[in-house]
């Protein structure tokens, strides 16, 4: 659907459904999937390569889409953003360039809305994703300097083969992006804070670890998202598995056939 008469290259591929804003340019192979939608004035520019703008992607008046990117299913450019490089499914990107400030989620969970969240008290609480639970660990404050503990197979659901820490990522940076076939991870953020978006296949939902006694279980087939970490955030992951590289599902398509689900394009 065209709400103008957009400059469109003619070796550009759009769906019946692509609708198109009034001043809209598309330059060189650009193929716009089923449900994407581009508001006035966007430019999207392949160059001598191939852009793909896959299923339910929203594009904002006046972003620019430059270089041979892919913009996952789902994504939301917003009104101005200068893109460069690969969105991710699902992610809200600003700025120029372009970074993650979060993503379409059923239900968000910001830092100010955090102590609303987590359980108040040592405890478990149910996510709206599947198997994904928040656990406050038991935290003992004292003068000499305070300590928090978590009981492996007890508050933390399972017994760990392996463990890493991830430290020294750049605010504009995103860790994981991957689900796992029979691992299960519990996160905590030891040091400063970072957020973790977790995806069934149906919802998403983020959370805020703020505090090193917040954990996260996720358990396996759960895609996982790290970003917004704070300056020296240091994330400690406990895995249930030894490292397995066949054990990793990378693909976010592959991720959707295998759990059989599929989330709603603007999380609604």
């Amino acid at each position: 659907m065209y709400k103008s008469n957009p400059l469109v290259d003619s070796s550009a591929r759009l769906h019946e459904s692509v609708s198109l804003g009034i001043g809209v340019i598309l330059q060189g192979k650009c193929y716009l999937e089923a449900g994407v939608d581009v508001g006035p004035g966007a430019v999207l520019d392949a160059g001598e390569a191939v852009m793909v703008v896959e299923s339910a992607v929203r594009i904002g008046a006046g972003a620019v889409i430059g270089m041979p990117v892919k913009i996952s299913q789902g994504a939301h450019i917003l009104p101005g953003t200068v893109v460069t490089r690969d969105v991710p499914p699902h992610a809200v990107v600003s700025g120029n360039p372009a970074q993650i400030i979060g993503y379409t989620t059923r239900i968000r969970m910001d830092a100010e809305l955090q102590s609303e969240n987590a359980p108040q008290e040592a405890g478990v609480r149910a996510t709206s994703v599947l198997g994904v639970t928040f656990h406050r660990l038991p935290k003992i404050l004292d003068l000499r300097g305070n300590l928090t503990v978590g009981e492996f197979e007890r508050s933390i659901p399972f017994l760990p083969r392996r463990y890493f820490m991830v430290f020294d990522v750049p605010n504009s940076e995103i860790r994981g992006e991957h689900a796992h076939r029979t691992c299960h991870q519990f996160l905590i953020c030891v040091h400063g804070s970072c957020a973790v978006m977790v995806d069934d296949g149906n919802t998403r939902e983020e959370v805020v670890l703020d505090d090193p006694s917040l954990g996260l279980h996720l358990p396996s087939m759960t895609w996982g998202v790290q970003y917004k970490y704070s300056s020296a955030a240091v994330l400690l992951v406990f895995a249930s598995e030894y490292y397995d590289p066949e054990e990793y599902i990378r693909d976010y398509d592959e991720f959707l056939a295998l759990t059989g689900r599929r989330v709603s394009g603007d999380g609604a």
